[in-house]
């Protein structure tokens, strides 16, 4: 009995090694509820601001006749999106850090390269749309276009990481897609993908994988 434990034991360690000379497995739940947290603080200080202009369940055309006419209004949710996207990174990263440090698992490995190129390739791309999108005025399909890449990029980047995480990509192509047949509403599209989303999983994430390891 005690050979077959510990010949099974043998196996478990084995297999974890190869998972984490494939697989970046550092990742933390509780950045991904940062980072959902700092996006819904982003959304509400946008909805503030909206309040004295638009509703936002008025025709998509009104939306963009008031953007086109007031364009200078607009950098303010850029420079909203920006301070959210640079703060989320920021303290998002550092329990992702941390928990790296403690499986001894390099996250400037090779692997931990790979993922996150996989991950950023499918956001750049819609980054670079969502200017398109911009330049030709079509703020609608903005924010479906964000999170329908930016779910891309996490099927993507599942391949060398967490499994999981193709599930919460899955999840953000829906609503980008669902968003884009109701554009008008993208800030509470926007606010469901990337804040309350992120919280459940990041919830989910910790709970499976970090609350009972000491």
């Amino acid at each position: 009995m005690n050979n077959t434990e510990n010949s099974l034991n043998d196996l478990n360690e084995i297999r974890k090694m190869m998972e984490r000379s494939s697989k970046f497995i550092s990742l933390s739940g509780l950045s991904g509820v940062i980072v959902g947290v700092t996006a819904l603080i982003g959304a509400a200080v946008a909805k503030y601001k909206l309040n004295g202009h638009y509703s936002i369940g008025e025709q998509q055309t009104v939306w963009n006749s008031y953007l086109l006419h007031n364009l200078s209004e607009y950098s303010f949710y850029i420079l909203d999106a920006t301070i959210v996207l640079i703060v989320a990174i920021g303290a998002g990263i550092l329990p992702t850090i941390a928990r790296a440090k403690k499986f001894k698992q390099n996250i400037f490995h090779p692997v931990a390269y790979r993922m996150f190129a996989n991950l950023l390739i499918p956001i750049a791309a819609g980054g670079v749309f969502c200017l398109l999108l911009f330049n030709y005025s079509i703020f609608g399909l903005i924010a479906p276009a964000m999170l329908i890449f930016y779910g891309l990029g996490l099927v993507n980047a599942s391949h060398y990481t967490l499994s999981d995480i193709r599930y919460l990509g899955f999840i953000q192509i829906i609503l980008g897609v669902i968003n884009g047949f109701y554009a008008g509403e993208g800030l509470y599209f926007w606010a469901l993908g990337f804040g309350i989303m992120h919280i459940v999983y990041g919830l989910y994430l910790y709970f499976k994988y970090e609350r009972n390891q000491s």
